[in-house]
C-alpha cells in the first residue's frame, strides 16, 4: 500500500510540475512577445519619423531650388516639377507618421507649413530668415519625436 501511495504522490507531484511548467513557460512566451511587438511598433515609429523628417528636408531643398530658379521659366518648370513630386512624398511620409503615431502630429504639420511660407519669401534675406525658422521647426520634430520614442521604449513591458 504504502509503495502504490509512493506512486501515486510521486505522479502528482510530476503532474504538478509539469503545469506549473507550462503555465510559467505560457506566461514569459506572452510577455516575450508583447515586448517583441512593442519593439517592433517603436522601430516602425522611428522609421516614420525619421522618413517624415528626410522628405520634408528634401522638399524644402526642391522649394529653395525652385525659389532660386524662378528668373529662368524653363528652370523653373523643371524645379516646380521636382518639388510637386516631393511634396507628394512628404505628403505621404506625414500620413504614414501619422497612421503609426496613432495621433495628430502638429508638430510635423508646423513643420510641413513653414514650406509654404518658403515660397513666400520677397528676397533671399527672406528666404534664409526662413529657411532657419523651417530647420527649427523641424529641430522641435525631431527632439519631441525622440523624447517620445525614448518614454516608450523605457515604458516597455
Amino acid at each position: 500500500m504504502s509503495a502504490v501511495l509512493g506512486s501515486l504522490i510521486a505522479v502528482l507531484g510530476t503532474l504538478l510540475g509539469s503545469f506549473s511548467t507550462y503555465f510559467y513557460q505560457q506566461r514569459s512566451a506572452a510577455r516575450t512577445e508583447a515586448m517583441a511587438r512593442e519593439e517592433r511598433l517603436r522601430l516602425e515609429r522611428l522609421a516614420a519619423c525619421s522618413g517624415f523628417a528626410a522628405a520634408v528636408t528634401e522638399l524644402k531643398r526642391a522649394v529653395v531650388a525652385a525659389w532660386l530658379r524662378r528668373s529662368d521659366s524653363a528652370e523653373l518648370n523643371l524645379a516646380l516639377a521636382e518639388a510637386d513630386r516631393l511634396g507628394a512624398l512628404a505628403e505621404t511620409a506625414r500620413f504614414r507618421l501619422q497612421l503609426v503615431s496613432g495621433r495628430p502630429e502638429p508638430l510635423a504639420d508646423a513643420a510641413f507649413a513653414h514650406l509654404d511660407v518658403l515660397r513666400d519669401a520677397a528676397d533671399l534675406a527672406e528666404l534664409k530668415d526662413r529657411e532657419a525658422e523651417f530647420a527649427a521647426a523641424v529641430s522641435a520634430f525631431i527632439v519631441a519625436s525622440a523624447e517620445r520614442l525614448a518614454a516608450s521604449h523605457r515604458a516597455a513591458p
